[in-house]
């Protein structure tokens, strides 16, 4: 490839950044860099914003997809120039934007998924389209044939904007993981659902209810890199206290779930989830009921 257009794909990583999409440089394989001799086979412990929690701190792009970024000091820093200049294209972390990519490998996918699944944007690619829908879940390959999802803990190569309006990430996405056709992508779906309305005991507005539980729900799907454990222990503690002065019930328990539903999204343990909004509702006098 000509600097030119090494240039040129790190201006597109620092205008995909500018928009909040984390990036990192791909090699002419296409595949991420590969990781530094401190770095080699995870010994440094990895990237905090992994599943597992580890202590690096190298300033080159090691660790793929954990080391894409928005920072546009560091996607020009003298740590990454080498990267750049041996570049093949840009990659990025769907998770971290947001978003999720069904990724159509071949022209049987491509018309397996104009069949089943709502439209969305699409990106023309080698062998198939990406379809991108808004919303985080955990990526999974071969979820039939020829087709991957790629979101949270994984990466894209970027191949433009594409076409078409971007649509809300559908339960029929989700379940494609699930052999049972149910909802997937990590979601919990055998707890309480929230109805959107609050309950008979509750002294609140269905607005009120509704805009502050959609409100703390984002906040957790923003955290697609890290804290989204975190987040949801303190969105559960905020929504419970609000409703400290209610004769009650006022619907907790499936606001709760659907706290969890959004941290396991993008990558928190269900567990480790669910463990976070009890301590949420604990402290506000609540309970999550498991």
């Amino acid at each position: 490839m000509t600097s030119d257009s090494r240039a040129a794909w790190l201006n597109a990583a620092l205008d995909l950044a500018a928009r909040g999409v984390p990036v990192l440089p791909l090699n002419a394989d296409k595949r991420p860099v590969a990781n530094c001799a401190r770095c080699e086979r995870n010994r440094c412990g990895g990237r905090p914003n992994m599943k597992v929690a580890g202590p690096c701190l190298c300033a080159a792009p090691c660790h793929a997809w954990a080391a894409s970024t928005t920072d546009p000091a560091v996607l020009t820093s003298r740590a990454w120039a080498r990267a750049w200049a041996h570049a093949g294209g840009v990659g990025y972390h769907p998770g971290g934007a947001g978003v999720t990519v069904v990724d159509l490998d071949s022209a049987a996918a491509v018309a397996w998924a104009r069949e089943t699944l709502p439209p969305t944007r699409t990106v023309p690619t080698a062998r198939g389209e990406h379809w991108i829908y808004r919303g985080a879940m955990t990526s999974h390959n071969a979820v039939r044939p020829g087709v991957d999802i790629k979101s949270s803990m994984a990466y894209a190569r970027w191949r433009g904007p594409g076409g078409g309006a971007v649509a809300l990430l559908p339960d029929a996405v989700r379940a494609l993981p699930r052999k049972d056709g149910s909802p997937g992508g990590g979601a919990v779906v055998s707890r309480a659902r929230w109805d959107r309305t609050p309950a008979a005991g509750c002294r609140h507005t269905q607005k009120y209810v509704t805009s502050g539980v959609e409100r703390g729900l984002a906040m957790v799907r923003a955290r697609a890199e890290q804290g989204a454990g975190s987040q949801a222990f303190g969105v559960a503690r905020f929504l419970a206290a609000r409703h400290a002065g209610c004769a009650g019930p006022c619907g907790l328990e499936a606001i709760g779930w659907e706290i969890v539903r959004a941290a396991v999204a993008v990558g928190v343990p269900e567990a480790y989830a669910v463990r976070a909004v009890e301590r949420g509702f604990a402290e506000a006098g609540a309970e999550l009921v498991s």
